[in-house]
């Protein structure tokens, strides 16, 4: 007798706790009839499946499939287009027999996105929870923006990265805040210093009768920066500069230059470096160096130069010299630096080198520039 008992509290016991626990695993039946996008150019039907999927994830209410809603819809001839107040959504969730009503809006206002999400207890006839965001004007990324809404009202992570990209308008342009179709140019002053080292320094310090410049071996620079984003992908963004600039004003002389760069920028801290061909506009002789180290561009007797050279066992050579010609100078640029974000303005700081034959020439560089978008022709 005590076995039996024993064997039917136990029985009683068992089924107590599975139906404690299919009582405690019951979750609340939630329905979407509408999403309001009035205003807002993009598409209806994906925005409501989207937020169908979202509900999904976040697993916190049984769902009522969008057939049994469109079931329900036809058989009563309900009308849910514009089915965003408490009264309607109420009215439409009794005849749907769901505890709860989600619906959500997304719209501009100046230059923002608001996207707005809200949960209705269908019992009260009451919002139990509204949810309110701004974000960015970013075309193309409004789903981002949803799930961002999603995590924030069901107290989930987001990605901090994210979240910044899609909001703070500091943050260093990226595939997400400025999409492909929209690239960004950014142009702007450059100014700066170089110095020059080994025989470059010592033309620019010789006096004029000797072929030099009377000067000191460091110039200022004065130009313009062209800048072109092409790639802009994850954390990093590839650019495309043009420079052209003049050089030695300040010490009477007129040297201009034009610089072709390749780069790549650090979309998280602004970090970038870049190179590319360098071309300038000086002046040049050819010569040799006697034995007191001096250069000699004009031959002593009625011999030519290169007799006299040759004579001398000496080679020819070509290098920068105040009594020659104006010939283009070329090579080859290396910089690296960072860009100082300050709301629209950025404050590009830059150190370069140039190295060659007749010595290295190394600078810095900076200046400031304000972005303007332009629509590509694809995006139109």
């Amino acid at each position: 007798m005590k076995k039996l008992l024993l064997t039917f509290f136990s029985l009683i016991s068992v089924n107590a706790v599975l139906f404690s626990q299919n009582t405690i695993e019951k979750k609340p039946t939630v329905a979407i009839v509408d999403f309001d996008t009035r205003g807002y150019n993009i598409n209806h039907t994906e925005v409501i499946q989207y937020t169908i999927n979202e509900l999904i994830r976040v697993d916190k209410y049984e769902i009522i499939d969008k057939y049994d809603v469109e079931y329900f819809v036809n058989r009563d001839s309900l009308n849910v287009k514009n089915c965003f107040s408490k009264i309607c959504l109420s009215e439409i969730g009794e005849k749907l027999n769901a505890d709860k009503m989600f619906t959500g809006s997304i719209s501009k206002l100046g230059d923002k996105v608001i996207v707005t999400l809200r949960i209705l207890d269908v019992k009260t006839q009451s919002f139990e929870d509204v949810h309110i965001k701004e974000f960015l004007i970013i075309p193309g990324s409004e789903f981002p923006m949803l799930r961002v809404c999603m995590n924030e009202m069901f107290g989930l992570p987001n990605q901090s990265d994210l979240v910044s990209k899609l909001t703070q308008k500091t943050e260093f342009d990226n595939s997400i805040n400025n999409p492909y179709a929209l690239r960004l140019r950014a142009d702007g002053p450059r100014m700066g210093v170089t110095y020059a080292t080994g025989y470059l320094s010592d033309v620019l310090q010789k006096p004029l009768n000797k072929g030099g410049y009377d000067g000191v071996p460091y110039m200022f620079q004065f130009g313009y920066q062209f800048e072109k984003q092409y790639l802009n992908e994850g954390n990093f963004q590839a650019l495309f500069e043009f420079i052209p600039m003049i050089t030695g004003l300040d010490q009477g002389q007129f040297i201009p230059s034009i610089t072709f760069l390749n780069g790549i920028r650090n979309n998280t801290n602004g970090w970038e470096f870049a190179f590319g061909p360098t071309l300038s506009l000086s002046r040049k002789s050819n010569g040799y160096f006697n034995d007191k180290n001096e250069f000699i561009v004009n031959a002593s007797g009625s011999i030519t130069l290169e007799e006299e050279a040759a004579a001398l066992n000496k080679p020819i050579q070509e290098l920068p010299d105040s009594r020659g010609t104006e010939s283009i100078s070329y090579g080859f640029l290396f910089a690296a630096g960072k860009t100082i974000k300050s709301g629209k303005l950025n404050l590009p700081i830059n150190i370069y080198v140039v190295p060659g034959k007749s010595g290295v020439r190394f600078g810095l560089s900076l200046g400031w520039n304000g972005k303007s978008r332009y629509e590509s022709p694809k995006s139109k």
